[in-house]
């Protein structure tokens, strides 16, 4: 998943358009959420909030000690099959859209990406996406929600794919 993300709608609308109970208030736009805080989640029949990040229990490193960091990020092509993710639940994070930089350091540029239409999108995990990263969110279509949130693994994992071709608009970022 990106590491910036934005989302401006209010959360009422959103629950409502997917059939969910908002069970939390809602903080307002988010113009560049960032990894730590509190974000919007989606759950089977609500919306709730959450912090971003994971911190993956029984993890060690080559010492043997506890891994403490926090994780944002899991490959689609192994996260059901690594035991670092074992027993989590699938949830869905609904966005306007995300930021991908560009540039050497000092010198980045900023693009945000959101979907054409200026609707929701639905992050559920991570794929390949052209220069700016070369992974990228599973975006979701509303009809694909049920699925990825209560569905048995080897149906969802068909629906980690690249996003379909012209979804998405580019733009440079006015945010720095």
């Amino acid at each position: 998943m990106p590491g910036r993300y934005f989302l401006t709608l209010p959360l009422a609308p959103i629950a409502e358009a997917f059939g969910l109970t908002l069970e939390a208030p809602d903080p307002g736009p988010r113009l560049d959420a960032a990894p730590g805080e509190e974000v919007a989640i989606m759950l089977p029949g609500r919306m709730t909030t959450a912090r971003w990040g994971m911190v993956m229990s029984g993890r060690v490193n080559a010492r043997g000690r506890p891994v403490m960091e926090t994780i944002v990020n899991a490959r689609s092509e192994t996260v059901f099959s690594k035991s670092a993710f074992a027993g989590v639940q699938r949830a869905v994070l609904p966005v306007g859209g995300w930021y991908e930089w560009t540039g050497t350091r000092g010198r980045k540029t900023r693009w945000q990406i959101s979907a054409r239409e200026d609707e929701v999108l639905l992050f559920a995990a991570i794929c390949d996406v052209a220069e700016y990263h070369h992974r990228m969110p599973v975006l979701l279509i509303p009809s694909d929600l049920t699925l990825w949130l209560e569905g048995d693994e080897a149906r969802a994992k068909d629906l980690m794919v690249p996003a379909a071709e012209g979804l998405l608009k580019v733009e440079k970022s006015t945010l720095r």
